[in-house]
């Protein structure tokens, strides 16, 4: 009887069990079906950082364009082949589901998830900068892209915006985000994966993005790009390498550095130094040479591979050992690069004070410094007649074009805005190239197929869904 009744016990006690926990079984603890809205804000933080920095020549190729990198066995891609791998659709979907998809779910539950009124405006503004760079980098990539169908799920044939349309918007957008940062109240906290929640470092990379966004617009509207930058500099944009806005990846998986999971994890052996920019810094005696890549085969000197031929990985010089570093940042903005906007600035003749020689000289060195290098190393490099501002060769698109191009190195998509900006350094095709240098990617062949109807209209608009077809900020 005794045994009885302990069996009944049991199945008592597990069918009560059961009565309350049932829904459980149907939860998956790795697949959460409820997400914060500072973890979506994270993820899509760590999207973005991973786009800009990835080396997978599947989501982009522009290391390849600027001719900074070659390729070894597979020369495809640095023949600006784009299609085969679908690079443009890979990008394309990447922002918009992964950085812009989680980012603009943030941002609806914020209201929900942070009741601190003046917690909650710094989140939405510390949000939409996100928006507002992503976007950039979709406009400057393609040229006219979808934005105000964008992200409706109940729309699966969105229409493309004219780019300087949306540019403006974006610009507005910046300014709201800007003007409504509280340095007094929280952010993020230590959800931000760049600044750890500092709004006072928020609202001065805000102001160094406007600073940027102007400055993109200079050769296609000098007017407003006067108006943007001088604004920018009044509002407080970066001051020092301490304000660089970097984005540090982790030393284990899953959060780790791109560069890392395409060539050390991997395993693979995909890509040389370019002989282009080897032979550029070796003219210039350029200190960050041992920075940037190491040695060749000969353990004493430093060669690429010519862009668009197949290369030899064990004779050639590779990326360097840091930058191929699991936990290794990737940089969203850096004061180098500021001081080159600066410098540009003043020969255009807008009030951001300096002379263009002084920030010229000031981005050299934040760079060189950033690298690892000295203020002793920056100044002999500054000496030096072909570095100097007042000897160097050229017009001041030359001289600062070609130094911006080596201070972004690793920094492809910024690499290869510039490059477009200032048309220096002077490169030429490589070697077999399906085409001209590409200064835009084509649309992703989805949008063609599915889409078909606004995807002409939008070809149409920008001239040609062509690599060559120049985009509306892209005129001189």
């Amino acid at each position: 009887m005794k045994k009885i009744f302990n069996i009944l016990l049991i199945v008592t006690v597990i069918l009560s069990s059961c009565t309350k926990d049932i829904t459980k079984l149907n939860v998956d603890p790795k697949n959460p079906q409820e997400v914060s809205a500072v973890s979506l804000f994270t993820t899509g933080q760590r999207f973005l950082a991973r786009y800009l920095a990835s080396s997978n020549v599947n989501v982009g190729i522009n290391r390849l364009i600027v001719q900074q990198w070659q390729e070894t066995t597979y020369t495809a891609e640095s023949r600006y082949n784009l299609n085969t791998r679908d690079i443009p659709g890979n990008f394309w979907s990447g922002i918009y589901e992964d950085v812009l998809g989680d980012i603009e779910r943030s941002k609806k539950l914020i209201p929900t998830d942070t009741p601190d009124p003046d917690v909650q405006k710094n989140q939405l503004a510390v949000a939409d900068i996100h928006v507002v760079l992503a976007y950039y980098y979709l406009i400057t990539t393609f040229g006219n892209v979808p934005y105000t169908d964008a992200g409706n799920i109940e729309n699966i044939h969105p229409k493309y915006d004219d780019g300087k349309t949306v540019y403006a918007d974006l610009i507005s957008r910046l300014d709201a985000a800007i003007n409504a940062i509280n340095t007094s109240a929280e952010g993020f906290g230590s959800a931000d994966a760049i600044y750890d929640g500092d709004m006072t470092a928020w609202k001065k990379f805000g102001n160094t993005l406007k600073l940027k966004l102007g400055m993109l617009l200079a050769d296609s509207d000098p007017a407003q790009a006067k108006t943007l930058v001088e604004a920018a500099v009044s509002g407080g944009v970066f001051t020092s390498n301490d304000d660089n806005a970097k984005l540090q990846f982790s030393a284990t998986p899953p959060n780790t550095n791109p560069v890392w999971e395409d060539l050390v994890q991997s395993g693979r052996q995909d890509f040389v130094a370019c002989q282009t920019i080897i032979d550029t810094l070796k003219k210039f005696q350029d200190p960050r040479l041992s920075t940037y890549f190491t040695l060749d085969g000969t353990g004493s000197d430093y060669s690429g591979g010519e862009a668009g031929r197949a290369s030899s990985y064990p004779a050639l010089s590779k990326p360097a050992k840091a930058i191929t570093a699991a936990n290794y940042p990737t940089a969203l903005i850096d004061y180098a690069e500021v001081e080159f906007m600066l410098a540009e600035a003043r020969e255009r003749g807008y009030n951001v004070g300096g002379t263009a020689m002084t920030h010229y000289s000031k981005a050299i060195t934040a760079s060189i410094e950033d690298w690892g290098g000295t203020p002793a190393e920056a100044a002999t490099y500054l000496a030096r007649p072909n570095i100097n501002y007042l000897t160097a060769p050229g017009n001041y698109k030359r001289k600062i074009g070609v130094q911006k191009w080596l201070a972004l190195y690793n920094r492809p998509f910024e690499a290869w805005i510039e490059w477009r900006i200032f048309d220096y350094p002077e490169l030429k095709p490589a070697y077999r190239a399906l085409s001209d240098i590409p200064i835009r990617y084509t649309y992703p062949v989805l949008e063609q197929n599915y889409n078909t109807e606004n995807y002409n209209a939008a070809a149409a608009a920008i001239g040609g869904d062509e690599v060559t077809t120049k985009l509306f900020w892209d005129k001189q």
